[in-house]
């Protein structure tokens, strides 16, 4: 039986060494391993700090690092979307190329569900995670930090990302959509979407679009919002509701995505109103469904295939202590369709 007297202080862990190193938890160990990414300066400051605390690297977490050291977590919103399929077509040869292997989950675009999946992910010590966008909540992004697991956010773009970031500027490709319109003389634009806050890039173009508008002068007459899912239902039902409430037709609709874009389309066709004379349509992606419609839809063409290999280069980069660029956003192509003005009126 023990000794109740017998009171050994708690085991120095290593939160306790980057706290009085005043360093983040990944500092820590890359200092222990000996990896770059550290100034020898503040390597030696980190180890100094953990000898005087007593603090020793678990055997049972290295154990479980090894383990998973071929396992990449990787949480996308939806796999029913063209989208996050390509992305990750681009990752695979990569990923494979490189021996690591691939677990999935989807969030539903749920902040929660994705929170909890980070956590279970942290306890199985993968090499690496894949994160879609970069609004995380704040607990998420705080476990991830203090996990020092290399962490890839894609899709969406910051400067300032949890570790890594390769996507695209949302806000800038509402704009630059906003520009292209004006230039055409649109004046009447409206939009049709997902309820606020369901697709957080989605409303960040919607911001880009508006304000685009808003500084030429001209502000958008409607926003239709909808619980549905981003489909060709969808984009048929928002052109339903908007006209329903509407004193006056738009000039242009901005569609969420392409898919919705198509249902638009064929609603405003169906009504009788000539696409573009009567009203423009334009969506986002540049999606493959564009190549074979007789009226190919104006559009965002976003580089999914190379946004999917460039992340998981960096990601392997990182996994593998090699230097790479910690933020990266990738061009978006705006695409002249036959769904808008070819000439301003």
């Amino acid at each position: 039986m023990s000794n109740p007297d017998d009171h050994s202080p708690p085991r120095a862990r290593i939160e306790d060494v980057a706290r009085e190193a005043k360093v983040s938890i990944m500092s820590v160990s890359r200092a222990m391993r000996g990896v770059e990414g550290l100034s020898a300066q503040k390597r030696a400051e980190i180890l100094k700090v953990a000898r005087r605390l007593g603090y020793e690297p678990s055997s049972v977490a290295g154990s479980l690092a090894a383990a998973n050291s071929t396992l990449i977590g990787v949480s996308v919103p939806t796999l029913n979307d063209d989208v996050f399929g390509e992305i990750f077509a681009g990752m695979r040869p990569v990923f494979s190329a490189s021996g690591f292997q691939t677990v999935f989950d989807t969030t539903e675009y749920q902040l929660k569900r994705e929170e909890n999946w980070i956590e279970r992910m942290i306890a199985w010590r993968p090499a690496g995670i894949v994160l879609s966008g970069v609004d995380h909540s704040k607990a998420s992004r705080r476990k991830l930090i203090n996990s020092g697991i290399p962490t890839l956010e894609i899709w969406d773009h910051a400067d300032t990302p949890i570790d890594l970031c390769v996507g695209i500027d949302h806000y800038d490709a509402g704009r630059q959509a906003a520009a292209y319109l004006l230039s055409l003389g649109y004046t009447r634009p409206a939009y049709v979407g997902v309820e606020y806050q369901r697709d957080q890039r989605a409303d960040k173009r919607l911001d880009g679009f508006q304000e685009g508008f808003e500084a030429a002068g001209h502000r958008l007459i409607a926003i239709e919002r909808l619980e549905e899912a981003v489909s060709f239902e969808a984009g048929k039902q928002g052109v339903d509701q908007l006209f329903a409430r509407l004193p006056v037709i738009p000039d242009v609709l901005y569609f969420l995505n392409d898919h919705m874009a198509l249902g638009g389309l064929l609603e405003c066709e169906s009504r009788g109103l000539n696409v573009p004379d009567d009203i423009g349509i334009v969506g986002f992606n540049g999606l493959n469904i564009n190549r074979v419609l007789a009226k190919p839809i104006t559009t965002s063409i976003t580089p999914r295939l190379n946004m999917g290999r460039t992340g998981a280069s960096m990601l392997v980069a990182r996994i593998r202590n090699a230097k790479t660029e910690p933020s990266l956003a990738l061009p978006v192509t705006l695409f002249e369709g036959e769904t808008t003005r070819t000439q301003a009126e």
